[in-house]
């Protein structure tokens, strides 16, 4: 249970995980933007709606983003302490 000095087999994070956690984000922030949030901004002009929807989007999607980064850590954390 203690921490040690040894290099562990598998990095909590890694350069493979940062690129899937980057497309999944992509996906999500396109997906919330052009289908899920434009039904919701009160407005007739597209081009508000369109602003409106893909910031409120970026914002969700750099929520999406830390949740998956957390999740990712955590289940490998949880695959090192299942290993000892």
């Amino acid at each position: 249970m203690y921490m040690s000095d040894e290099k562990e087999e598998q990095p909590l994070v890694s350069k493979i995980g940062i690129v899937i956690d980057l497309i999944l984000s992509f996906i999500v922030f396109i997906f919330l933007g052009a289908y899920v949030l434009p039904q919701h901004v009160p407005s007739d002009d597209s081009f508000v709606v369109n602003i409106v929807a893909f910031m409120t989007s970026f914002c969700m999607t750099g929520v999406f983003w830390m949740a998956v980064n957390m999740f990712r850590v955590t289940l490998v954390d949880f695959q090192r302490s299942k290993k000892s």
